[in-house]
């Protein structure tokens, strides 16, 4: 059993009954997605446990969580696979993202793999940044959740005016409940966290190769096998 107690403003017992509820909260839009306790109940779940919550307003909430025991020895897994090689870019990204450090974080990630990187912190901004750049923004990496536009809206504005852009959303949130705000024909999708070798081979995988690397890449193989 894990326990999780805190002194705050406590919930009323309508509000309790809400809580796991995908999209409930009593946040406002801009600080709260109301799906962190709907991802926590459904790991829960997946784990055959139960989750118990207590709460009364102005003491406080506490949760527990009661996961199976485990019986037998451990398992002894085998050593994990050697890293995939870095596959480098050199295409234009536009980078979204509200967390000021991950932003840094995944600039300096995919510069180092040679794209060009314009960041914005939110959709209003990249906005701004798309219509000042005459040249193609071969990619848009951003966030699902954000303050005042999320990721989709973004998208589906900046398509408007560049249909060939390439969409790649990205969230710390599970597959299964976050395809329920991106769910659209050719969404990309990359969940957090993520390795510099995973990011990598997500972004091939999403832009197509230039017809001169395809070129080299074929007569390279002729080369070899001659």
């Amino acid at each position: 059993m894990l326990a999780v107690t805190d002194n705050g403003t406590g919930m009323d017992a309508e509000t309790q009954k809400l809580i796991f509820e995908p999209f409930f909260t009593t946040k406002s839009a801009e600080r709260g997605t109301g799906l962190g306790l709907s991802t926590v109940y459904g790991i829960v779940k997946q784990s055959n446990g139960y989750i118990w919550v207590y709460s009364e307003v102005g003491m406080g909430t506490t949760f527990k969580i009661y996961l199976p025991r485990v019986e037998g020895s451990a398992e002894v897994r085998s050593p994990a696979p050697l890293a995939h090689a870095i596959e480098r870019g050199s295409e234009t990204i536009l980078l979204v993202e509200d967390d000021a450090s991950l932003r840094a974080l995944d600039r300096e990630l995919l510069e180092g793999m040679g794209y060009e990187v314009l960041d914005a912190p939110k959709g209003s901004e990249a906005l701004t940044i798309s219509g000042r750049i005459p040249g193609t923004i071969h990619l848009l990496m951003t966030d699902v959740i954000m303050p005042g536009m999320n990721g989709k809206e973004l998208a589906e504005q900046l398509l408007q005016s560049r249909p060939n852009m390439k969409v790649l959303y990205v969230s710390g949130y599970a597959d299964n409940i976050i395809q329920n705000v991106i769910s659209s024909p050719g969404a990309s999708f990359l969940q957090k966290p993520f390795t510099r070798q995973v990011l990598s081979k997500k972004l091939r995988e999403v832009l197509p190769r230039p017809e001169s690397d395809v070129t080299r890449s074929s007569d390279s193989e002729g080369e070899v096998n001659g």
